[in-house]
């Protein structure tokens, strides 16, 4: 007898794992939507009511970084404007809305880039070049910021810890580039990583499983993978001129980041702060980056409350921000998300 379907596919399922993801997300900020509406007395709505052009803006410039330099690789099928700007937002959706982390940006990433001629190895390369040039720009617009607020000698002598804190961040990134370069750069080290990492994800999973099971992935599967990346890596240092709009666009992005804060002071009368916010959205990613969900804010509020902005203000900047960009980020991607993980945009 043939067997039964089940009823539930494994996109039902997803779908219906994202819910409960999103619900809880919603669940733990809910304290802060209702602080939020209690503000939204105190600022201008009109004000606001910019950030919708300015995150849509902000998500299609996302998209530029990966798709104008795929716009130079011969073998990637066509894309409209309209399918940056969807993707990047169903992209955005999967970072924010849902607590996964960077692994599940990057795998929705690798899926949706598929139908495009997009390898996994490729994928994972200008996620990675996203992060890159999205994190240098935002230590450089910090070291910009701090060198303004020492002109105007508007750091307090108590905070002083702020300037050698992100000289140090600044090498702790550029050492990491650095480190993710060379290894990816020769054949030779990323097949002794590629070796290295299929090795211990395989003891993990054994002692995980207590030995029942033996092998989570291959280490041919892992060993191709890598070499994508590698050879994606290769043809960049090759051809340079490739990474120079996806640079551009990068600073668009990451200014824009900033500006979504920017936009929120304004409202609250208080658009002098924007040196304030660069500093403390540039050390905040840090806390983001060590601790995926919940620090972030608290630690771009606490260096804004250290260089001498009131507690008030800042707490109401960055809590309210966001909430706004959450709500956004909800009303915006889940939709189109749902959609591309049914197959209705992958040409299926």
């Amino acid at each position: 007898m043939a067997k039964k379907k089940s009823k539930f596919s494994f996109r039902t399922i997803l779908s219906i794992l994202t819910i409960f993801l999103v619900a809880y997300v919603v669940y733990q900020n809910w304290p802060d939507i209702l602080d939020t509406l209690n503000h939204l007395q105190e600022t201008n709505v009109f004000v606001l009511l910019l950030l919708i052009p300015e995150q849509l803006f902000m998500y299609y410039a996302c998209g530029q970084i990966f798709f104008s330099y795929l716009r130079n690789r011969k073998n990637v099928q066509k894309f409209s404007n309209g399918e940056i700007l969807r993707i990047s937002t169903e992209l955005n959706f999967v970072n924010h809305a849902i607590p996964a982390g960077g692994v599940g940006g990057l795998a929705f990433l690798t899926y949706r880039l598929m139908p495009y001629n997009v390898s996994a190895g490729q994928a994972s390369f200008l996620y990675l070049f996203r992060y890159a040039v999205t994190t240098v720009i935002n230590y450089a617009q910090a070291l910009v910021a701090i060198a303004i607020l020492l002109i105007f000698n508007l750091i307090p002598s108590d905070a002083m810890w702020i300037i050698p804190v992100s000289l140090l961040m600044n090498m702790g990134v550029f050492f990491f580039l650095w480190f993710v370069v060379y290894i990816a750069s020769s054949g030779k080290r990323i097949e002794f990583f590629s070796r290295t990492v299929s090795r211990l994800m395989n003891v993990m999973v054994r002692l995980l499983t207590f030995g029942r099971k033996k092998q989570l992935m291959r280490y041919d599967k892992i060993s191709s993978y890598f070499a994508d990346i590698h050879e994606s890596v290769k043809i960049a240092k090759e051809n340079k001129r490739y990474l120079k709009k996806p640079a551009m666009w990068g600073l668009i992005y990451s200014f824009c980041e900033i500006t979504t804060y920017w936009i929120v002071a304004i409202s609250l009368g208080r658009p002098e702060l924007l040196p304030f916010i660069m500093v403390g959205e540039a050390i905040g990613s840090v806390f983001d980056g060590i601790v995926p969900y919940g620090l972030y804010e608290l630690g771009m509020a606490g260096v804004m409350i250290a260089l001498g902005v009131d507690f008030p203000t800042a707490t109401i900047i960055t809590v309210m921000t966001r909430v706004i960009t959450l709500v956004f980020t909800i009303v915006s991607g889940a939709w189109p998300y749902y959609k591309a993980i049914q197959g209705k945009k992958n040409g299926k």
